[in-house]
């Protein structure tokens, strides 16, 4: 199925999704977002990937006060791979409660379901240091 304009509104439209559930604590609304065997790596963070959107759920509940208060999403780049999914990468931006911010790159693997594109794997590169540490 060849890939459209439609289907790259509908899959940034879908990232876009993920922060406005989770700024707004509706975590059981994800699997509107994720497939239900996401893998969304946080190895950055220095945790294990968490496997399943229940997985992803549980892991918001569990940082309770500690969620950024907001999840802002921007530069969204879609490439169609070869076999029907989409690679898509964005940056993230959270803000915490007490104003201080992280910059994020998003890269995913987006899969056409039969509820719609779905994320299917998410990994988060933390930004620590500019110019992506090659000053």
């Amino acid at each position: 199925m060849a890939f459209t304009a439609d289907d790259r509104t509908e899959i940034t439209e879908l990232i876009s999704m993920h922060g406005h559930l989770c700024d707004s604590g509706e975590l059981d609304r994800l699997d509107e977002v994720f497939t239900a065997d996401v893998v969304y790596d946080v190895s950055d963070f220095g945790q294990e990937p968490l496997l399943g959107v229940a997985a992803c759920v549980a892991a918001g509940r569990a940082l309770g006060e500690l969620n950024p208060v907001g999840h802002h999403v921007t530069n969204v780049v879609l490439t169609e791979a070869a076999d029907g999914r989409v690679h898509a990468r964005s940056k993230g931006i959270g803000v915490n409660a007490d104003g201080t911010a992280g910059s994020v790159t998003y890269e995913d693997t987006v899969i056409r379901t039969p509820h719609g594109w779905r994320i299917g794997h998410r990994k988060i590169h933390a930004h620590r240091t500019p110019l992506g540490g090659r000053v």
